[in-house]
């Protein structure tokens, strides 16, 4: 299950964000969300459902186990804004784009091209110093590729602030949109761009 697919009603109603008594924002101070955690995790503790029916001890533990779902959620970065999108229905699990992004198309043709020479290489049991060449092509694709992935995160750290101060500005339904869809957008070229390095990473590891 993917964090920011809570399953539980009421939070589907209300919101994680509600649930634990927070705004709507993004930019989140970690040791208040557990601070806030613990205190609801308290009011769930089987010591004081001790007396309680079976079917009111079942519902704590589930609640329980929701609850660490939730935390989780709010807890990362990522999870947390992938969740915000999902409940403001701006995006759905198995509908991000996986497309490459504009500004790096030539370095995903190139990237793949290696990819592939060294998968025929490989196969064919070429030369294993051609193998070394390609597979050191890839390493630093992989890095470059990587530093692109923190130049998204970075820019996805300036959009919260950008979403927090519009939450706190009473913005309208149209401005938060327009936030909703360049976050969604980020997320969708991070998504692309880690599953990029994951695949790289899984060759150079079979060349080990």
């Amino acid at each position: 299950m993917r964090p920011f697919a809570v399953r539980s009603a009421a939070f589907a109603r209300h919101g994680l964000f509600r649930f634990f008594g927070l705004p709507q924002k993004l930019a989140l101070d970690p040791a208040d969300l557990e601070k806030r955690f613990h205190a609801l995790s308290w009011k769930l503790h089987p010591d004081n459902f001790v007396r309680a029916s079976e079917a009111e001890r079942e519902l704590s533990l589930e609640r329980s186990s929701q609850l660490n779902d939730a935390y989780r959620t709010l807890l990362d970065p990522t999870s947390r804004v992938e969740y915000l999108l999902a409940h403001e229905g701006m995006r759905r699990e198995g509908q991000q784009k996986q497309q490459a992004p504009p500004e790096l198309l030539e370095e995903v043709f190139e990237l793949n091209e290696s990819l592939d020479e060294l998968r025929m290489a490989r196969a064919a049991g070429g030369d294993l110093e051609e193998r070394a060449r390609l597979s050191k092509t890839l390493y630093a694709a992989a890095k470059k590729f990587q530093e692109s992935l923190a130049g998204v995160d970075a820019e996805l750290k300036k959009l919260f602030i950008a979403w927090d101060q519009a939450i706190d500005a009473g913005a309208d339904a149209a401005a938060r949109r327009a936030l909703m869809e360049r976050m969604n957008a980020a997320l969708n070229r991070r998504s692309y761009i880690r599953n990029l390095v994951a695949g790289v990473q899984k060759e150079l590891t079979e060349e080990c």
